[in-house]
């Protein structure tokens, strides 16, 4: 009898999710008005876990195993007050339109659309309330032998920041087995329009708490050019080959290493790379690795695949160390670095870069996987 019982909770112990794929849902915390927010929390057998806020669609956890064990590898709060005090689209998702739009306006079918200004003349990441400071709601949680996700929804209404038509949203996060977090953004619009949705994630592969700075990370892009600024960080049209300038990472470099070569112009004008590097002309059918990033000392390894024709690198050039983190972490410039696929920058006012048109009957999709290990 007793040696039946023990058999009996070895097979339960087997099968119960703790020893894969678990995904649960949860309160994180409320809005000013008392309105809760909702997390969902996903997780694998490997130790990675992956929370995201129903605020912003935010990414607030990312736990990943590395040398020494487990550690938080994005930047971020521990409590609403600090996404509703100063966001800094910490993990956020971006939209309608990512990135910078020149002087906050563009042209659709020879109609003039006035966009909120939130960045000097131009508008950024969507506007002043943009997809990263609306409530979504969380759609569906799902289980599966190898995976756990959640989808989260938003309605973008018409006229919204000064976006036309009324768009349905969707944000999809997925943590696989094989260590993966895939993060997928859908889209569609009952009138023309233009969508450019992404992930805002500070990475720190040597953890959030670490003390070490992201930008000692080697990083690896296989980009032959990149799009120059302007000094208000707009792209100036140009697409300039990455040969001979320290925006040249087809071979891996320690991203400190040039990161202050006050000889270029483009470092100055960014304060550091806030830049754009170049995949492609329009979104493709597959994903493709565009980066990866590895730390040597942590020995974690991030590989960023995506099916846009751009990816934008920010080197964490405005972090001033005014606020304070998840454990009271002081957030400094490059404490964490953000890479964000998409459709360039100021894509609706320079048609040389493609399109960011979105109509009737067509859908958008970004789709993102980040891809761990660990470095023997």
């Amino acid at each position: 009898m007793r040696i039946s019982m023990i058999l009996a909770l070895a097979l339960v112990a087997a099968g119960t999710p703790a020893l894969g794929a678990q995904s649960q849902k949860e309160t994180f915390g409320k809005l000013a008005d008392g309105t809760p927010v909702e997390a969902a929390t996903l997780s694998n057998a490997h130790g990675m876990k992956v929370r995201v806020l129903a605020w912003g669609a935010i990414l607030q956890e990312l736990t990943v195993p590395g040398k020494d064990g487990p550690a938080d590898v994005v930047l971020g709060y521990d409590s609403m007050d600090g996404y509703l005090k100063a966001p800094n689209y910490f993990g956020a998702t971006v939209g309608r339109y990512a990135n910078r739009i020149a002087k906050g306006q563009f042209t659709l079918d020879g109609k003039a659309y006035k966009l909120a200004v939130n960045d000097g003349p131009n508008a950024l990441h969507g506007g002043l309330k943009g997809f990263d400071k609306r409530l979504w709601t969380i759609a569906s949680l799902a289980l599966n032998a190898d995976s756990a996700s959640v989808t989260m929804t938003y309605t973008s209404k018409d006229g919204e920041e000064g976006y036309p038509g009324t768009m349905q949203v969707s944000a999809t996060f997925t943590l696989t087995e094989s260590d993966e977090l895939q993060v997928v953004y859908r889209a569609t619009s009952d009138k023309p329009t233009i969508a450019n949705i992404t992930n805002h994630s500070y990475f720190n592969l040597a953890g959030q708490a670490s003390g070490i700075s992201a930008t000692e990370a080697v990083l690896t892009m296989p980009a032959e050019s990149y799009t120059p600024v302007d000094t208000t960080l707009i792209p100036t049209g140009e697409i300039r080959p990455v040969k001979g300038t320290p925006f040249d990472f087809r071979m891996p470099h320690r991203i400190a290493d040039r990161l202050r070569d006050g000889h270029d112009e483009q470092l100055r004008i960014g304060r550091g790379y806030d830049h754009n590097w170049v995949f492609g002309k329009a979104p493709g059918e597959s994903v493709r690795t565009v980066a990866k990033v590895e730390d040597l000392r942590s020995g974690r390894a991030m590989e960023i695949l995506t099916n846009q024709p751009g990816l934008q690198f920010y080197s964490g050039n405005f972090l001033d160390g005014t606020v304070s983190g998840k454990g009271g972490i002081i957030y400094r410039q490059g404490d964490g670095i953000c890479f964000e696929p998409q459709v360039f920058p100021d894509t609706p006012n320079k048609p040389q870069f493609g399109s960011a048109r979105l109509d009737p009957g067509q859908a958008y999709e970004n789709r993102i996987v980040y891809r761990f290990s660990v470095l023997r």
